[in-house]
């Protein structure tokens, strides 16, 4: 049986369920920003405000996309952050979150993961996520 392939222009990103863009893997801030770029409505201009906010708290991070997700890491030392869209909030991924203090409030499957939910109006705490970025930047990475 032959796979029918959904029909896009070059520049036409696919979004798949829950809205999380389809962009192919790549490392460098070329392939994150056309993920950030691509990110449905009131979720890219928050994406832009975060991907700031790393590179201010971390002016060094290596930045990829894989899996349909962007990550933030340490050259060498491997992956501290991810973001992923979903249908009504972005979740930001901390890799070894438990860590953090204060800890993210969103449990994972995974022990040492935790989540932070921001929603569409949500107020972002620039001073928080900015604590949490530059604890999780000094962390060992995780290796992806």
């Amino acid at each position: 049986m032959e796979r029918k392939t959904p029909k896009t222009k070059p520049d036409e990103v696919v979004l798949l369920s829950g809205g999380n863009p389809q962009i192919a893997k790549g490392y460098g801030d070329g392939p994150v920003q056309a993920y950030i770029a691509a990110m449905p409505g009131w979720k890219s201009d928050v994406g832009r405000r975060i991907d700031a906010l790393i590179e201010k708290t971390v002016p060094d991070v290596a930045k990829a996309v894989k899996w349909n997700s962007p990550l933030y890491g340490i050259e060498g030392d491997g992956w501290f952050l991810s973001l992923h869209c979903f249908a009504k909030y972005i979740k930001l991924a901390f890799f070894r979150g438990t860590s953090l203090d204060p800890v993210p409030p969103v449990a994972s499957k995974t022990a040492e993961a935790r989540y932070f939910h921001i929603h569409e109006g949500d107020d972002l705490d620039e001073a928080l996520l900015s604590r949490w970025i530059e604890q999780a930047s000094r962390l060992p990475g995780e290796r992806m």
